[in-house]
């Protein structure tokens, strides 16, 4: 048992240890072993993301499902129309074809007046068949 008479005494004693080394070769064999050390913890964060990436697609098109949609049906319709109206301006370009294509759409259009827009019973049956193509279209039948 410890005299309790007896204090002891102790100093700190500090070590100093220089952790560069005095060796270039040494030096730079410990950076290319830091840079290894990195390479590899990036490609361990790489291949980490790239294995979960379809299940991070997968919930994120499951969460946003009806708004991509929609973008992709508006992208698409954008799309038709610019090609539709190349195809029009591609056809416009053919000599003879524009003005028959107005002698024709002015033909239909005399027949279209003459059939429902001159007489009351006539302006009638087409208001009864737009009706009934909207409640089609609408799922009111």
């Amino acid at each position: 048992m410890p005299d309790p008479k007896v204090e002891s005494t102790t100093t700190p004693t500090s070590v100093n240890v220089n952790t560069t080394p005095a060796d270039p070769l040494t030096q730079a064999a410990l950076e290319e072993q830091t840079t290894t050390t990195q390479f590899e913890e990036i490609k361990a964060k790489v291949v980490e993301v790239l294995a979960e990436f379809p299940a991070y697609v997968s919930g994120f098109f499951e969460e946003y499902q009806k708004p991509i949609i929609t973008i992709l049906l508006i992208i698409a319709a954008i799309v038709s129309l610019r090609v539709l109206f190349a195809v029009i301006d591609a056809l416009n370009d053919i000599p003879l074809l524009a003005p028959t294509f107005e002698l024709i759409g002015m033909g239909y259009s005399a027949w279209f007046i003459y059939r429902y827009l001159l007489r009351a019973s006539n302006r009638q049956e087409l208001s009864q068949e737009f009706q009934a193509f909207w409640e089609q279209i609408s799922g009111k039948k």
